[in-house]
């Protein structure tokens, strides 16, 4: 009886420390992980210019950090500058951000992040929403950038748009594209848009404008001869955008935009993708580069399926219908 009761005592013992030690490998895996984060890091965000759809992603990425542990303000100090389109501006901030060898950068949209990349090849430099990173000389391989470089890039979803279009207006036959010449991820989605169009049997007839100075003038001249008007994700545009908006309204014609932001202040309709989710993706992204992963072995990760986004309240304005079977695969209606 001794005996059974000595070998009970002893499997509870044998329990309890096994118990002890898998709960303290367990605090101590815990403590490991949390340790990466633990050392305050320093890293700095060019932002192209101040728009919602800008702002949105800079957002999102302060969210991708802040869910992978780096919490600004707490371990993790941002410093961020914004050019305001300013290209001598663009050189100027990614110089400083350099020079203040911050831990890793951010180039909030192509200008910025080409600014970035121009001014280092040895800080890691992360691309917010970069819609065409090869053409746009950043990288030279998506799966396997193979140098500092690595982001995330928004692939505008063009051929929804052209469905989009043919719901919405299936009448219109011409269709003018409004972009700025001097954006490379501009020039890249109207080539996709021109073909995907052309082959659903419209006319595209593309409108570049060099800077938002010539905006005004180029849209009084193009919109008599269209019959509705598509524009890429391009920051010149948006930042003059209720200029567009005003000369679209006053000539009656649809306004299809690759941006949910800008269907809220007048475009019609868009297939879009969101902008706080390719933030918060960057984000994560730069968190594994501070954790150590290498920009160089970093696939740019690509968004490409969109959600539909209507403004029925434009459409009415304009006398379309948008059809029912529409507004059921829309996510935001705006009224």
């Amino acid at each position: 009886m001794k005996n059974k009761k000595l070998l009970a005592v002893l499997v509870a013992l044998a329990v309890f420390v096994a118990a002890y030690l898998g709960f303290t490998s367990l605090s101590g895996s815990k403590e490991n992980s949390q340790a990466t984060n633990s050392e305050h890091k320093t890293i700095g965000v060019l932002q192209f210019v101040t728009h919602e759809s800008l702002d949105e992603i800079y957002r999102g990425i302060e969210q991708g950090l802040a869910d992978e542990g780096y919490q600004k303000g707490d371990n993790l100090t941002i410093n961020f500058m914004n050019a305001e389109a300013d290209q001598s501006q663009i050189q100027k901030m990614s110089e400083k951000l350099v020079a203040d060898k911050n831990a890793a950068l951010i180039g909030i949209a192509t200008p910025a992040a080409q600014g970035l990349a121009n001014a280092t090849k040895d800080i890691p430099v992360i691309m917010g929403a970069v819609t065409d990173p090869v053409g746009a000389n950043l990288v030279t391989d998506l799966k396997n950038p193979g140098g500092n470089i690595t982001g995330v890039s928004d692939a505008t979803p063009v051929a929804d748009t052209v469905e989009l279009i043919q719901a919405i207006t299936p009448d219109a036959k011409t269709i003018g594209v409004l972009y700025s010449s001097s954006e490379d991820n501009s020039l890249s989605q109207v080539e996709a848009f021109t073909e995907a169009a052309e082959r659903a049997g419209y006319t595209v007839v593309p409108y570049a404008v060099p800077s938002t100075n010539e905006i005004a003038t180029t849209v009084t001249a193009m919109l008599p001869k269209v019959d509705a008007v598509w524009t890429p994700t391009d920051n010149t545009i948006a930042s003059a955008f209720p200029t567009v908006i005003s000369a679209a309204k006053e000539a009656k014609k649809p306004l299809y935009t690759s941006v949910e932001t800008m269907v809220e202040e007048g475009g019609i309709a868009s297939v879009t993708l969101s902008q706080f989710d390719l933030g918060v993706a960057t984000g994560k992204m730069v968190a594994a580069v501070l954790n150590g992963a290498d920009p160089a072995k970093t696939p740019v990760e690509i968004f490409s399926e969109g959600t539909i986004v209507v403004n029925k309240k434009v459409a009415e304005e304009l006398g379309l219908t948008i059809p029912a079977s529409l507004l059921e695969k829309a996510t935001t209606i705006i009224e």
